[in-house]
């Protein structure tokens, strides 16, 4: 249990790290979150800030997964006892809650799909590249980027239902799968009214 809570703390601190609202401030002399959708992700850096602000919100925020679950298994490594795959799930689920409600920065931060993907490419890189190009040629098709983050999103636990190897340590991920789709359509809910009532917003791909 120590173990879990251990990963459950590390992995919401490095949620918690916001690059947007860093970058934002240092490159443009304000924070991200008083702009456009007044979203602390890569989406609105790059309408607000610009393309070099959002490269690097993205990757930062990608390696914010990344990260949090090499550190779960570095700790199942050391904890021999301990299940890694929940350790690894449980790392996924509060890294993306640290992103939504980062304690550094008034528990208002992005919507996480970037460290979603860093989290998914680590944990099945399968299924995590098969949601990258959904999501990319869903955003490509209808240029709009919610869609295609929300689409991927729900696609995740279908996928783990029908895949059920290359993940990065053997165990049962459905009930990760679906946590962290809610968290990610939850994030998303502005965006899902917008997509309902045809009034959400694209992007220029120029």
């Amino acid at each position: 249990m120590g173990t879990i809570i251990a990963i459950a703390i590390i992995a919401y601190l490095i949620g918690s790290i916001n690059f947007s609202i860093m970058l934002s401030k240092k490159i443009a002399g304000f924070d991200v979150r008083q702009k456009g959708s007044g979203n602390a992700g890569t989406t609105n850096m790059l309408r607000s800030v610009g393309k070099k602000a959002a490269v690097i919100t993205l990757i930062c925020d990608i390696l914010k997964g990344v990260v949090a679950i090499l550190i779960a298994i570095i700790l199942g490594n050391i904890v021999p006892t301990q299940n890694k795959a929940l350790l690894v799930q449980v790392a996924g689920i509060f890294v993306i809650l640290g992103h939504t409600f980062p304690i550094f920065f008034g528990f208002k931060g992005g919507k996480g799909v970037a460290t979603s993907l860093g989290i998914l490419l680590m944990s099945n890189w399968k299924i995590g590249l098969i949601c990258l190009v959904f999501a990319l040629v869903l955003m490509a098709l209808t240029k709009i980027v919610s869609l295609g983050s929300v689409a991927a999103a729900i696609l995740f636990p279908v996928l783990t239902i029908f895949i059920n190897t290359n993940y990065i340590v053997p165990g049962n991920y459905l009930v990760y799968s679906i946590i962290l789709a809610i968290l990610v359509v939850f994030n998303h809910r502005e965006n899902v009214k917008r997509l309902l009532n045809g009034t959400e917003n694209k992007i220029s791909f120029k």
